[in-house]
């Protein structure tokens, strides 16, 4: 998992492109902060998914129950590439 802007740092894709696979797009706002959100993945068919969820919400407590892992910050950025 990596931002869009590691993304382009590390020359993976350009600022008007979306990276080629196997980067996918997690859907969240602009202005996301680990502070109030979590980063959560999880393997499907030997690939990750992933999602950004509110902290502490229900909605996280579910998905963690359901087997999904938070992502450390220090672990977010291209180096899987």
């Amino acid at each position: 998992m990596a931002t869009r802007r590691q993304l382009i740092e590390a020359g993976a894709c350009t600022p008007d492109a979306d990276p080629p696979a196997p980067w996918l797009r997690i859907q969240g706002t602009d202005d996301a902060t680990t502070l109030w959100y979590a980063v959560l993945r999880r393997r499907e068919r030997d690939v990750f998914i992933g999602s950004l969820v509110f902290r502490h919400s229900d909605h996280h407590a579910l998905l963690l129950e359901r087997g999904w892992e938070e992502v450390a910050v220090e672990e977010i950025g291209p180096q899987a590439m």
